[in-house]
C-alpha cells in the first residue's frame, strides 16, 4: 500500500496537521517545516494502517488519546546533564548562596518548566544536594513539567543510559557515581534525588495550576519554537507563577530583549521578574 507520505499531500491537509500542532501545543510550524512534521508522524500512520493524512486528521480529532500521542511525536524532547556550563557555574557560585543567605529558614522551590527525559530537574537535584551539604538548613523542591507525557516518564522512572549519561561521567564524573546506580549499562538516579522531583504534564500556553510560587524557573531552549505572540503569552504565563524577583534561565539562542514581558535583563541567558504576579 503506498502511504501518502510517499507522494504529494494537499496543502490544505499539511494546513490542517499544522493547525493541530498549535492549537494541542502552541507551537509554531511552517510550510518549511512540513518534512520535519511529515518524518514524525510516517510511523504512526502505518502503526494506525492509514494511508493518507486526511483519515489521520480524522483519528486525531476523535480520540483524546491519539492527540497525547500527536504531541509526543511533534515535540522534540532534546537535553542533557549541565547543559550550558556557565549556568550551573551561575547557580553555584551566585544563584545558591545568594538566595540561601536572604532566605533563611525557606525552601528554595524550582521549576524546570520543559523538563523532558527529566536529565535537567536531576542536573538542578543534584546541585542543590551538593549545597545542602555545605549548608545543612538548606530546603528545596523541584517541579518538572513537559508537555509530552511518554518522555516524563524517563525522569520518573530516573533510568539514563547511553550518549547522556556518558555527557555526565565526562562533566560530572563524581556526581555519576555518587548519585546513580549503574547495572549493565542502565544508571538509576538515587531514590533521594528521585523524592526531591516531582514530574507532571502542563502545557505552557496555560497558567500552571500550582499554588507555590517559585524562585527559580528554566524555561531552556523552549521559546524558539513559538512565534512571537506565543512567547509572550508562555511567558506571562510562567512569570505569573514566579516570586516577585524571581529568576528565569533561558536557552543560549534565546533573548527576551524585543519582547513585551515582566522579567528584566540581568546579563545573558539570566533575567529576573520584575512585577509581582497578578
Amino acid at each position: 500500500m503506498m502511504l501518502e507520505t510517499e507522494v504529494t499531500v494537499d496543502p490544505a491537509i499539511q494546513a490542517a496537521l499544522f493547525a493541530r500542532v498549535r492549537r494541542h501545543t502552541g507551537i509554531a510550524m511552517a510550510e518549511r517545516k512540513w518534512t520535519l512534521l511529515q518524518g514524525r508522524l510516517r510511523r504512526r500512520l502505518q502503526a494506525l494502517s492509514l494511508s493518507n493524512y486526511g483519515d489521520y486528521l480524522a483519528v486525531l480529532d476523535s480520540s483524546n488519546d491519539e492527540v497525547g500521542r500527536f504531541i509526543d511525536l511533534v515535540t522534540t524532547n532534546e537535553t542533557s546533564f549541565f547543559r550550558t556550563p556557565r549556568i550551573w557555574d551561575y547557580l553555584w557560585h551566585g544563584f545558591l548562596p545568594a538566595w540561601h543567605a536572604a532566605h533563611p529558614g525557606d525552601a528554595l522551590q524550582i521549576w524546570s518548566a520543559a523538563a523532558s527525559t527529566g536529565e535537567e530537574a536531576y542536573s538542578l537535584a543534584m546541585l542543590c544536594e551538593e549545597f545542602r551539604e555545605k549548608h545543612p538548613d538548606f530546603r528545596y523542591r523541584i517541579l518538572g513539567t513537559d508537555i509530552a507525557a511518554g518522555v516524563l516518564e524517563t525522569g520518573r522512572a530516573g533510568h539514563y543510559l547511553g550518549r547522556n549519561i556518558d555527557g555526565l561521567r565526562k562533566v560530572r564524573p563524581a556526581m555519576l557515581e555518587k548519585y546513580f546506580l549503574g547495572v549493565d549499562e542502565v544508571y538509576t538516579a538515587s531514590p533521594m534525588l528521585r523524592a526531591a522531583v516531582n514530574f507532571r504534564t502542563h502545557n505552557l500556553y496555560q497558567r500552571l495550576e500550582e499554588p507555590t510560587r517559585f524562585d527559580l524557573v528554566l524555561l531552556r531552549n523552549v521559546l524558539i519554537y513559538f512565534d512571537e505572540s506565543g512567547q509572550e503569552t508562555v511567558l506571562e504565563n510562567v512569570r505569573q507563577s514566579m516570586s516577585p524577583r524571581a529568576v528565569l534561565l533561558v536557552g543560549e539562542s534565546e533573548s527576551l530583549n524585543r519582547l513585551r514581558t515582566g522579567f528584566a535583563y540581568q546579563q545573558p541567558l539570566i533575567y529576573r521578574n520584575d512585577r509581582p504576579p497578578v
